[in-house]
């Protein structure tokens, strides 16, 4: 028998905890034919998820900071928002909800299944969208992305879920840097399509800004309906009901077969709120979230404020300021899949985060203190495409640290309901008295910048002493012997 023969039943003598029965030896023959096709049926999972979670995320990504696009177009004028905390109040409300809800969210996803929660959550804010057209006041956009919030709070970890659910632990980086850049690319592009809407001002006697909102909440609804045709369940639930023009029954076996080798952890945990806050004291798992927070506090700022930094620091016109936020977002794609291809070739993600947080702080200096305003838009260019590349690789260093479907959860849940915090500090760095230059702002980013380095380091640390513990055979982590931490 070959090396990889060997490895082939081994990985099907880990099908018992994910289908509930041994395999026979017809079955195993079976497998190790499928093994064959592993990279096919892979292409099959990414075709079916990841664009279409893609879509969703950059459609609830151009959601949440399409008031930016609004602000430059007219609505802080008409709204009485050009002074004070007006804006920012409404930049972070969406916040209250999007991290209170995480964890009821996440459970009514594991619950319902993402099948119909995730395109049913996107539609439903479409439709909230479509109001921020017609508010009056700025207060009443307040209760309006309260809602939004509520609504988002369960589709970002509720594709962590699932993403890391069908793929092995270093498949999954790869897969959440392309999640993540087609979101981003769709939230870039929110710009440019801003800009085109707002030349219907005065169409049916609506304001540009107004009909930003009305169309792109249509284009939410559409994006949810055309992504719910591509949506499935989570593996354990393929098997009870499989979705149509899926996966066969022996090409689904030999992914759960291979799941179950690398983590043992398909089959489904019976619920119950003791065991999803169960995993709460082990302290170690709160330095993802921590990490997404400080991140999050660049992304967002630069989500809720790169538009009006163009317009008021850089000179940018009107129409620059709306479309040349986009090739950042674009570029920023290259290096976030260099970064997660090199990631998962040498099993590593710590490293990485750390490279990647000191380009940001090479780029932060020089977008926020070089004299030349297209000297400025390079330093744009470099902050932008290293932290948008530090979310996806953040996600993956969790992953790839937990085990359990409760606990994997309870973890999708903490990153980003811990992360979003991230969002409100992102939404009021960038302050209206700090114009043009906004100084206050930029040493914030470079501070979270700092901070994600420590983390990563003090992580490290952790890790590399739990592994060699585990070695030693004093420790068993993560309640599975062959264990070890991803460093």
């Amino acid at each position: 028998m070959t090396q990889a023969e060997k490895e082939v039943v081994g990985q099907v003598d880990h099908v018992e905890k994910g289908i509930g029965k041994a395999p026979s030896s017809t079955d195993s023959e079976d497998v190790i034919f499928d093994m064959k096709r592993a990279a096919k049926i892979r292409h099959i999972i990414d075709w079916r998820l990841v664009p279409a979670l893609g879509a969703m995320y950059g459609i609830s990504l151009m959601d949440r900071k399409n008031v930016s696009n609004a602000a430059v177009a007219g609505m802080t004028t008409d709204l009485r928002m050009t002074s004070g905390y007006g804006y920012n109040l409404v930049n972070m409300s969406f916040f209250i909800t999007y991290i209170l809800l995480q964890p009821l969210t996440i459970v009514i996803c594991r619950k319902v299944g993402p099948r119909w929660f995730l395109p049913g959550i996107c539609a439903a804010w479409g439709c909230v969208i479509i109001g921020f057209g017609f508010a009056k006041n700025w207060p009443t956009l307040i209760p309006l992305r309260l809602i939004l919030g509520g609504l988002e709070s369960g589709y970002f970890p509720g594709c962590l879920y699932i993403l890391s659910c069908w793929y092995t632990k270093y498949e999954v980086a790869k897969r959440y840097s392309m999640f993540y850049f087609i979101g981003s690319l769709a939230s870039a592009l929110s710009g440019i399509i801003a800009y085109g809407l707002q030349q219907m001002e005065g169409t049916n006697g609506l304001r540009g800004w107004r009909w930003i909102f009305i169309i792109e909440g249509v284009i939410t609804i559409g994006v949810a309906l055309f992504s719910a045709a591509f949506m499935v369940k989570f593996p354990d639930e393929e098997q009870v009901k499989p979705s149509p023009k899926f996966l066969n029954e022996s090409d689904l076996r030999l992914v759960i077969s291979r799941l179950n080798h690398d983590r043992g952890d398909v089959a489904a945990e019976p619920f119950s709120w003791k065991k999803f806050f169960g995993h709460s004291t082990e302290w170690y798992i709160y330095g993802f979230p921590l990490l997404l927070l400080c991140t999050t506090t660049v992304s967002y700022g630069f989500a809720f404020f790169l538009p009006i930094i163009l317009r008021q620091k850089l000179n940018f016109s009107v129409a620059m300021s709306q479309c040349m936020g986009a090739p950042p977002y674009a570029f920023a794609g290259f290096l976030m899949y260099g970064s997660a291809w090199y990631s998962d070739k040498y099993k590593t993600r710590g490293p990485v985060i750390i490279g990647l947080c000191l380009l940001g702080l090479i780029g932060l200096p020089i977008m926020g203190f070089v004299a030349n305003p297209w000297g400025q838009y390079v330093g744009v260019f470099i902050t932008v495409s290293a932290m948008q590349s530090v979310i996806p690789s953040i996600m993956a260093y969790q992953a790839n640290n937990i085990r359990g479907q409760w606990r994997r959860a309870f973890c999708s849940a903490s990153l980003t309901g811990i992360g979003g915090i991230g969002g409100i500090a992102g939404s009021l760095i960038f302050r209206a008295q700090d114009a043009p230059t906004y100084v206050p702002g930029f040493a914030a980013c470079m501070t979270a910048c700092a901070l994600d380095i420590l983390i990563v380091l003090a992580l490290t640390l952790y890790f590399r002493r739990c592994n060699k513990q585990a070695d030693r055979g004093e420790r068993v982590l993560l309640e599975d012997p062959s264990f070890r931490f991803t460093i």
